[in-house]
């Protein structure tokens, strides 16, 4: 620590670093819109990584900044480290240096509150890191000292090429992907509707049909995760919601599975009896309130239908992961996609068929280790996983909502609505949506139980009571949303962001 050179070492090597690992992770994000590696392992992990590498960025630029103030020759003062234009020492340079900092600061904050964050926002505060990089870029050329060096001058040219190249690819995907979905210039409905074709129909089980959809205008699908659903709006303006059962790598068309249960006429009775190859249908989403998150080992529980979304988790399961699968339902005949799994999956797959055995599943021996919990199916199995199971470990998918308002009285409170100030009231016997609606706010709903999550909405304050069955409410909470078609307020006032 007493070498007079050692902090100049350390200022060189960290701007280096920095500029190398700022530069990866722009890259690693261009990667990661092209999904190009779908099948390497869980989307998540893959997102954990690009913010790991803006994080170490970070770390290394704070690293520049405090060896600069410590070094013996040029001695910067906190407020010429940290404010553009105040010092002496190439005043362009370093200010350059200083603004590209805060943007990285910016874009790796940004990516901790993705899911708080307007997609416009987020989008635009990720697009400025090409302008940082390049930034980064006139900042070491013209403040560092090692610019004359051959080391230095090849590795300037790999990285500044690199980021262009990227900036450039990533334009072009923009470009293409405003191509291939045009907005409409009067919007029907404030949610995302796809005219979608239906390419073929099939029967897979007894009384299911698999529906697959392709874009009507042939564009490819914008990506999804496993676990995401569809909002299928039928002619008559009636809307079902149903799980994709495709592979979520698959870009031109999507799968569902309908199992037949209602009157006739509507819902899945229509798609069962009318629909035909050649159709076409509105579609909403998809939407993904059921993610798949990364973990060592996974056990997947199915119930009948359930199985849907799934076969999708399944597929995106990178192979090297430990998995496995319980499928229970009534017959083998009526469990769709059962010897297909079987087939593909041999030792991971479980089938168990009330029509080939006796007794009841013993679910207490299936659940006899640490994996993750993936369940989805009726009412009953599930809220016997949810005795069983550790909350912190079970992720449940419900197709019937769970009435959570018994015991809980109904009071009146008020919300705010963030972005005009207005203040609404709720009674007791009405709900948080009916009353947004009813003073002309638009809020995109579809199922109006709790279930689909279309009717999501952001919570700026105040403390939400969560009666919905669309993923637990600690995962609302930690994103900050309320689902208004069946949750009200704990606190005296609830604030929106609307």
């Amino acid at each position: 620590m007493t070498d007079p050179h050692l902090w100049w070492y350390v200022t060189r090597i960290s701007a280096m670093l920095a500029w190398i690992v700022m530069t990866i992770a722009v890259l690693w994000g261009i990667v990661l819109s092209t999904r190009i590696f779908r099948g390497a392992d869980n989307p998540a992990w893959l997102q954990d990584l690009h913010r790991f590498l803006g994080g170490t960025a970070v770390v290394l630029t704070i690293l520049h900044a405090v060896s600069l103030m410590l070094d013996p020759w040029l001695s910067l003062t906190p407020l010429e480290a940290l404010v553009p234009f105040v010092g002496d020492f190439k005043p362009l340079p370093v200010a350059l240096g200083i603004v590209s900092f805060y943007v990285l600061v910016a874009v790796q904050s940004s990516s901790l509150l993705k899911d708080r964050l307007p997609r416009r926002v987020w989008r635009g505060i990720h697009l400025s890191s090409y302008v940082a990089v390049l930034a980064v870029a006139f900042h070491t050329g013209a403040a560092g000292t090692d610019r004359g060096t051959w080391w230095y001058q090849a590795v300037a040219t790999v990285l500044i090429t690199a980021t262009v190249l990227a900036a450039i690819v990533r334009l072009i995907m923009a470009g293409r992907r405003s191509g291939e979905r045009p907005a409409p210039s009067h919007p029907i409905d404030p949610r995302t509707r796809t005219r979608m074709r239906v390419v073929a129909l099939d029967d897979i089980a007894d009384g299911v049909r698999r529906i697959r959809l392709a874009p009507a205008d042939g564009s490819s699908i914008e990506p999804w995760e496993a676990g995401a659903h569809i909002t299928v709006v039928l002619p008559d303006g009636v809307e079902r919601q149903y799980s994709l059962c495709s592979d979520p790598a698959d870009r031109d068309h999507l799968d569902i599975a309908v199992r037949r249960v209602e009157p006739a006429g509507h819902g899945s009775a229509w798609i069962h009896s009318t629909l035909a190859p050649g159709d076409e249908l509105e579609v909403v989403g998809p939407r993904c309130t059921f993610p798949l998150r990364p973990a060592h080992r996974y056990l997947f529980i199915a119930g009948g239908i359930g199985i849907t979304p799934l076969k999708a988790m399944i597929a995106a399961v990178p192979p090297q992961r430990d998995w496995r699968l319980v499928y229970v339902g009534r017959s083998r005949a009526s469990m769709p996609f059962a010897d297909e799994l079987e087939r593909t999956h041999p030792g991971r797959v479980r089938v168990v068929a009330r029509d080939e055995r006796e007794g009841r599943l013993p679910l207490t021996e299936i659940l006899a280790d640490d994996a993750e919990v993936y369940a989805c199916g009726p009412t009953g199995l599930l809220d016997e996983l949810e005795r069983l199971v550790p909350a912190d470990r079970l992720h449940l998918e419900r197709f019937v909502a769970v009435d959570r308002s018994s015991g809980r009285p109904s009071t009146p409170f008020a919300v705010r609505l963030a972005r005009s100030q207005r203040i609404l009231r709720v009674p007791a016997d009405e709900s948080m949506l009916h009353a947004l609606q009813r003073s002309g706010v638009a809020v995109p709903t579809s199922c109006g139980t709790g279930v689909c999550g279309t009717c999501e909405t952001r919570v700026v304050a105040g403390v939400p009571d969560h009666r919905d069955s669309v993923m637990s409410d600690a995962d609302k909470d930690e994103i900050g949303v309320v689902y208004p078609c069946v949750s009200r307020a704990s606190s005296a006032e609830l604030v929106l962001d609307l």
